[in-house]
């Protein structure tokens, strides 16, 4: 699902953070410092109504289902749209 945040190149960031934390891309492999890349959290989602149904009169309140945090370069970000460049 893609997220409508502005990108921008510019990172403010200044030498007196020391050495960034390298973090792989979760579609490409690639090493980026975390504060480049852009995280995205992926769910699981159960769609079939009575499988939900069921579960949900076993568990009451209802099911906690697993979310992955995973993060995107900049151009694996952009190529899937999660973050689209701001239109001037």
């Amino acid at each position: 699902m893609p997220v409508n945040k502005g990108y921008s190149r510019g990172w403010k960031h200044g030498k007196e953070r020391g050495k960034e934390t390298l973090v792989t891309c979760a579609f490409c492999g690639r090493k980026v410092p975390k504060y480049k890349t852009f995280s995205v959290v992926r769910g699981f989602r159960i769609t079939d109504p009575m499988l939900k149904e069921e579960l949900g009169r076993k568990g009451g309140r209802g099911v906690s289902l697993m979310s992955n945090k995973m993060y995107a370069c900049p151009g694996c970000a952009r190529h899937r749209h999660i973050v689209r460049r701001k239109k001037r």
